[in-house]
């Protein structure tokens, strides 16, 4: 089969080249300051073990500042690869979720509401006609192509779903949030995260793809063999992560690039979900390095491809409880360790406030 014509772009012609230049580095100094203050407070050193590092990766992205209010976005969208038979489950699911999200019947709702956050919901991409449901309305088009026979979606396309994560994370800055949590949903999507994580790890298909919404043995070799054979059809380099959501992305994973981006450049923290999130922060890690200073992993998917992803993306979960139902369910799930990290570090007393000799605590 020849290699379809990729479509290409030139990153100084377009918007993304603004949202870059807007993304700086996590503070030093305030890492510095958090790590000094961690020594001073009514605790041994280092006992707060993991959450003493993510109270100092917080400092340097917002100072020692509770992140909130919080906000988990459920970007949707459609897979064109649904077509080779690599889910059982039908594309109108997509839909019909998003009614749930809408009506607040999700386990995301639920998750969100026991703690404390908000939630948004975005067709960036849906198949079906979701215009009548109460959510953010920013269809770039009705699912992508079939990413096994060409590529997915257009460089035009890529860069208006990358705005529309982009835009809506800069107004919930505006709006209020200090915290922003990646949601997903998508029938199929999994293959295209696959594909994605695949393309910047240098990892084989067999490594990571999983078994998505649970497939059989048989539709695991075969949906394995589908993104084997995208890889080798697009052929798409690492150093090209715009084209690469071109060849294989879904418009929720350009849409989550975006948000991600949107965050790092507004200087707080985004919480990412599962394997979903995973490939789209390979790809905002591919165009501007220090994006994943502002990056938390909220846990670790069942699926093979987000520990692979994890990885590269130098981060560690804060949970791993086998969940591999997206939405944003483990980003919500992470939500109040973040907190708890922050307050500890703004609101411990140090030896000297509490009239405690040092070692006493021990």
């Amino acid at each position: 089969m020849a290699v379809p014509e990729r479509p290409t772009t030139n990153l100084e012609e377009t918007a993304v080249e603004e949202i870059l230049t807007r993304i700086e580095p996590a503070d030093e100094a305030a890492m510095t300051a958090a790590t000094q203050r961690h020594q001073q407070l009514t605790k041994p050193a280092g006992s707060l073990g993991v959450l003493e590092d993510l109270s100092i990766r917080v400092a340097g992205m917002t100072g020692a500042v509770v992140p909130a209010p919080a906000v988990v976005t459920v970007f949707a969208a459609d897979h064109g690869v649904h077509a080779q038979g690599v889910s059982p489950w039908p594309q109108e699911v997509t839909a019909a979720m998003l009614a749930n999200f809408a009506a607040g019947g999700a386990a995301v709702n639920a998750f969100a509401k026991n703690n404390q956050v908000d939630v948004r919901v975005v067709d960036v991409g849906v198949a079906s006609d979701v215009d009548g449901l109460d959510i953010v309305h920013a269809k770039v088009r009705p699912g992508t192509r079939d990413l096994s026979v060409g590529p997915a979606l257009t460089a035009d396309e890529v860069l208006a779903a990358i705005e529309v994560g982009y835009e809506l994370a800069d107004k919930l800055v505006r709006d209020g949030y200090r915290c922003l949590l990646t949601g997903d949903m998508g029938i199929a999507n999994t293959t295209a995260s696959a594909a994605l994580i695949a393309t910047f790890t240098g990892a084989s298909a067999a490594d990571v793809t999983g078994r998505g919404t649970g497939i059989d043995d048989a539709t695991l070799a075969h949906k394995t063999a589908v993104v084997t054979a995208a890889l080798a059809l697009h052929g798409v380099p690492a150093t090209e992560p715009l084209d690469a959501l071109a060849a294989y992305g879904g418009l929720e994973h350009a849409a989550l690039t975006g948000y991600i981006l949107g965050a790092a450049a507004n200087k707080i923290p985004v919480i990412l979900d599962g394997v979903i999130a995973g490939a789209a922060a390979l790809v905002a890690q591919a165009l501007h390095a220090s994006t994943t200073d502002y990056c938390v992993a909220g846990h670790r998917s069942a699926e093979p491809g987000h520990a692979v992803a994890l990885k590269a993306l130098g981060l560690q979960p804060l949970v791993d409880l086998d969940l591999r139902l997206g939405e944003g369910t483990g980003a919500v799930l992470a939500y109040p360790i973040l907190t708890c990290a922050v307050r500890a570090l703004s609101e411990m007393a140090t030896f000297e406030s509490a009239g405690i000799a040092a070692g006493e605590s021990e």
